[in-house]
């Protein structure tokens, strides 16, 4: 008799919400974690769903990005890693952030307490048994060795990696405001962070002029890094690059990518235009402390705090937590996965969240999503409804799964690397100008084109999930 369980490997924010998704489809869940038995080398706790890098989930603009698409697609869809963000959401101007201890000890004290989800603290080092018939491997990018040497061998393809970086944390008592001040830039703020007292003053900035902008790079470049030794040729991921290696490709890179100046006005000089900023976000719902925004790095920790403190304003800083550097790893899921995100070669295990090949906490959490309905559907003995690709979640599905093409001009090397939802993953759509205006630019076009994706996204989702929930009460 085939068993109604659904075993998940792997408790961070893709297992989490897989796990609350199919008990609330009224499945048992038993989730595997080793975090409490076995550390990694990014967590700090052994609680659920921790947030090992930023505190953000990215933009919350649900009319005009992906990922605030994304955000509300899975609200829709009753999102536990969502819901628990909102709950404990600090201002981030546009962005949504969360106090990302408040957030880890929602999500497992929900998970805890669910009546059909037994958490068993232990590491699984193989692919799972023959009778555990469902299974999701949702071990993100800090996969045990083990455990990865095991997907490799069985998948017959070898396991990507990448170095993904961690931002320094910073006491705000330490930060000197006669010199760096509070704003976010254009003074954007979001209706979440109004109703938390945001205000258009979301962000510490710290002014640089171009002297000490170009000290600034120069120690950087010059500052002794930890070394990686059998790792050392491992690829970066461009969208979480360490601080001092986008100084090396130019001496400008900075104050056009986490340092640009644009949108800022300094409150104690207004008539002194910057030449870099280094912005600050605050990281815990108490304001006590503040994370550095683009400083993920790989220099040693005497080295951050030398370097670091040449930061205008941030000269007597104290730092609750030090930068560091893990590696990443993720599967070819292309060539290895099926639509559903089942393994071609093995019916009823899944894969889910950053093993897969998607970035970013959001997308994990909604593959993790994905997943445990596939799961459900296919304990149902019914397929689930087709996603449709317009929407946000289709979007981001079909890119891992079949939606990237396969660069073979390099034997032995692939192109697949990790994705964040973006429009252009999505289908095109039509515009057309509006009646009554004049010149229709290419920016007023962009923006139209923008709301009109992300209206038909969160149109087709809501739609999408009507469809599946009406296919569950028949079954």
């Amino acid at each position: 008799m085939r068993q109604n369980i659904l075993h998940i490997i792997g408790g961070g924010l893709a297992g989490s919400e897989a796990a609350w998704q199919a008990a609330n489809a009224g499945y048992d869940v038993i989730l595997h974690e080793m975090r409490g038995v076995r550390g990694t080398d990014a967590h700090q706790g052994d609680g659920l769903a921790e947030l090992v890098c930023s505190n953000s989930f990215r933009s919350d603009d649900h009319e005009m990005n992906a990922v605030g698409v994304l955000h509300q697609e899975m609200r829709l869809a009753n999102s536990l890693i969502i819901a628990s963000g909102d709950k404990h959401k600090v201002p981030a101007g546009s962005a949504l952030a969360v106090d990302r201890e408040h957030f880890s000890d929602e999500v497992t004290r929900t998970l805890e307490k669910h009546p059909r989800i037994n958490i068993i603290r232990e590491e699984v080092e193989t692919l799972p048994r023959d009778d555990w018939q469902q299974t999701i491997v949702a071990t993100g990018p800090l996969t045990s060795p083990a455990l990865a040497e095991a997907i490799a061998s069985a998948t017959g393809e070898d396991a990507l990696a990448f170095f993904d970086a961690i931002a320094p944390i910073i006491h705000f008592d330490s930060i000197d405001l006669d010199v760096a001040w509070f704003q976010s830039r254009y003074d954007k703020v979001s209706a979440h962070a109004a109703e938390l007292g945001g205000d258009g003053k979301d962000y510490i900035n710290c002014p640089m002029n171009k002297e000490q902008y170009y000290a600034f790079i120069d120690a950087l470049v010059g500052g002794d890094k930890a070394l990686f030794k059998e790792w050392e040729d491992t690829p970066y991921f461009d969208g979480c690059l360490p601080i001092e290696v986008m100084a090396e490709r130019g001496p400008e890179t900075l104050r056009h990518g986490p340092m640009k100046p644009m949108g800022l006005t300094n409150a104690h000089k207004p008539d002194e235009k910057a030449y870099a900023v280094v912005q600050l976000r605050q990281d815990n719902a108490l304001g006590s402390l503040y994370n550095m925004v683009g400083f993920q790095t790989k220099l040693k920790y005497g080295e951050q705090i030398r370097v670091f403190r040449t930061i205008p304003g941030l000269e007597q800083a104290e730092f609750a937590r030090l930068g560091g550097l893990h590696r990443n790893t993720f599967i070819n899921s292309p060539a290895l996965l099926d639509p559903t995100l089942a393994l071609k070669a093995r019916s009823g295990l899944r894969f889910a969240g950053q093993i897969t090949g998607c970035e970013g906490y959001v997308e994990s959490a909604a593959i993790g999503l994905l997943a445990a309905k596939f799961a459900v559907a296919e304990m149902q003995g019914q397929p689930l409804p087709a996603i449709p690709k317009t929407t946000a979640f289709g979007a981001l599905l079909y890119h891992i799964t079949e939606g990237h093409i396969q660069w073979n001009d390099e034997p032995g090397k692939r192109s697949f690397q990790p994705m964040n939802i973006n429009f252009g993953l999505f289908p095109p759509v039509e515009i057309v100008k509006p009646e009554g205006i004049g010149r229709f630019r290419g920016k007023d076009k962009a923006r139209l084109k923008k709301k009109t994706m992300a209206a038909r996204a969160l149109r087709d989702c809501a739609s999408w999930l009507q469809e599946c929930e009406m296919q569950q009460e028949s079954a």
